[in-house]
């Protein structure tokens, strides 16, 4: 291909951001060598937890500016935001500690756990990239991979008087703490967001798949950062499947079809935006070799990348529910990053429990999910329902703003307002609807389709200030909602919390982090599911047969370090969409399969 439009006369900052799994570092990796093999100079950044630069160039980087030898003009920072949250709690923490008793200083720990505070820990290390210095007065661009959420950057937005909002107990909330700490360089963020939102200076290069839900959800991250002034955004789909590897393979032309329909049906915000289409490689994308062909179309397959032998054994999603009736009812929850699948499987096991018998209740959370559309049909035993978390999160808000917001001047309650559009607010929210639900599990199996973080799990249970807000709102009998839920998913006998995954990288790393979540409020997981495995199909394509090999790796990490119990899913030529379909794909699967 032609450069692509993305890269066409770049301004200094570029920021590549999407889910997890999309290639997001690979991209800024990529754009990196090309502007530098043109001969700019450039400062590479990954501010991604999930993501390993140095791993992708073969070489240690860390929290220190490094020059990548191998490409002249091109150095490389990884900036770690779990550290960098770490330094901010413990500025928090640390004077009050022997101070207050240990629950109250074990509740401001846990508010201070999140995503939102590692986010904005993570915002103040790279803000001085942003500005001009002299730590980044030498290059001519600086990349980012994995940009700030509009959450985060309309905090930074908000006027002063953090510390003296939480200091007078008015911001009890997920997310507001480590700004107590930041008051000091409110000058630095505006110069930092006023950087974001000036075109001249930014470009914001939104990564999806070829996914129905991936591309909602960048069409929800596009409005939400237009809307607060990052304007100047390019969409690169990536990983589009070649029509010329679809000739001999029913399922590759399976695949090219299903991604040529979802392209044709794409959210019309997103239509507005430059488009790049990214081919998918045959190969694993580390080393500078396999970088500087991400970019152009050709698939040269890669000859060293050998099958290996091992032969796996492919455990099946029946063989999962067949552990999963022993125990006769329960709480089935199925946890993962967005675009694994989750949906789909949450449906397959219902129908599958369902199908033998047994009384199932099934709900979803997913605003992006219709279940009614992948069942396409009723059966008897399934009760199916949908939370909708807008409607709960309206009125959570609005609870929270008609007590604790009542009399707070208008700073304080803008403070409020933007708290409450953290992303912790609407798991709690959430939460809630679904601990009226969870009740039933102790008289049949309800499956729950996308579950709450374990740092919303633990915020509910916490006896520090977050606790202490959600009381004042709650009469006994409603606290009880609470305090019994977690006691349950703390059970295994009780509830069984499934991660999705799939056979890649990325969201093998993002589900092994959302166990050690998950480990830390004291939940076990009870299996683990790689969904959509090429290696647990037939295939013929040359593409597709490199893919599968690639996927060993992976799939033998889960199944001997990371899962207790497992399954592996094929992926199929089609959607798994009706009762039938799930049934079968609940049963489908080799033993195993040799590469």
């Amino acid at each position: 291909m032609a450069d692509p439009k993305f890269l066409d006369q770049p301004p200094r900052f570029l920021f590549f951001t999407g889910k997890g799994g999309v290639g997001k570092t690979s991209l800024a990796c990529a754009s990196a060598i090309t502007l530098a093999d043109a001969g700019r100079r450039v400062l590479l950044v990954s501010t991604d937890p999930a993501s390993n630069v140095g791993q992708v160039f073969g070489m240690t980087i860390g929290n220190t500016i490094t020059a990548i030898s191998a490409v002249p003009g091109l150095a490389a920072l990884e900036i770690d935001p779990q550290a960098a949250a770490q330094i901010y709690r413990d500025q928090i923490v640390n004077p009050v500690r022997g101070v207050l008793p240990d629950t109250v200083v074990k509740g401001i720990e846990e508010q201070l756990s999140g995503a939102c505070t590692t986010e904005i820990a993570a915002f103040d290390e790279f803000t001085a990239l942003l500005v001009d210095s002299a730590l980044t007065a030498d290059y001519d661009h600086i990349i980012f991979d994995t940009a700030p959420t509009g959450h985060t950057i309309r905090l930074l937005q908000l006027p002063g008087a953090w510390s003296d909002f939480l200091a007078e107990g008015k911001g009890d909330a997920s997310c507001l703490g480590p700004l107590a700490g930041l008051e000091k360089q409110r000058a630095q963020y505006k110069a930092a967001v006023d950087a974001l939102a000036d075109s001249q200076r930014t470009r914001l290069v939104l990564v999806a798949r070829a996914q129905q839900a991936t591309l909602r959800e960048v069409a929800r991250t596009h409005e939400e950062l237009a809307a607060i002034g990052l304007t100047k955004q390019f969409l690169v789909i990536n990983g589009l499947f070649p029509q010329a590897e679809t000739a001999q393979d029913p399922l590759a032309a399976a695949i090219f079809q299903r991604e040529q329909n979802v392209l044709a049906a794409i959210p019309e915000v997103l239509n507005q935006l430059p488009c790049d289409h990214i081919v998918l490689k045959p190969f694993n994308l580390v080393g500078l070799t396999a970088l500087r062909k991400l970019l152009v179309d050709e698939l040269p397959l890669d000859s060293e990348n050998k099958s290996s032998h091992h032969a796996i054994p492919f455990p099946s999603l029946s063989n999962l529910t067949d552990d999963i009736v022993k125990d006769g009812c329960g709480l089935i929850m199925l946890m993962g990053k967005g675009g694994v699948g989750k949906t789909t499987l949450a449906a397959a096991i219902a129908v599958n429990l369902a199908h033998r018998g047994l009384p199932v209740h099934l709900t979803t959370s997913d605003p992006a999910a219709n279940l009614s559309e992948t069942l396409s049909g009723v059966m008897d035993n399934l009760q199916v329902d949908r939370i909708d978390p807008y409607v709960e999160t309206d009125r959570y808000r609005q609870r929270v703003l008609e007590t604790k917001g009542a009399h707070l001047d208008a700073q304080g309650r803008a403070l409020l307002e933007e708290d409450l559009r953290s992303p912790c607010t609407e798991e709690i929210a959430v939460f809630q609807a679904f601990s009226r639900i969870i009740r039933e599990a102790g008289k049949k199996f309800v499956v729950m389709d996308t579950a709450p973080t374990g740092h919303t799990l633990l915020l509910l249970d916490a006896t520090g200030a977050y606790h202490r807000e959600v009381a004042k709102q709650m009469d006994r009998h409603s606290i009880a909602h609470y305090t019994t839920p977690m006691m349950q998913l703390k059970n295994p006998k009780q509830t069984k919390i499934l991660l999705v995954t799939l056979a890649e990288t990325t969201p093998v790393l993002e589900a092994v982090n959302l166990q050690v979540d998950l480990r830390r409020a004291g939940i076990e997981p009870w299996a683990w599911i790689i969904n959509n495995s090429i290696a647990a199909t037939t295939v013929r394509s040359p593409l597709l047969c490199q893919r599968a090999s690639n996927e060993i790796a992976d799939i033998e990490a889960v199944s001997t370090t990371h899962a207790k119990r497992y399954a592996v899913l094929p992926l199929l030529k089609e959607e798994p969409i009706g009762i039938q379909k799930l049934l079968e794909l609940s049963k489908s699967n080799q033993a195993s399969i040799k590469h």
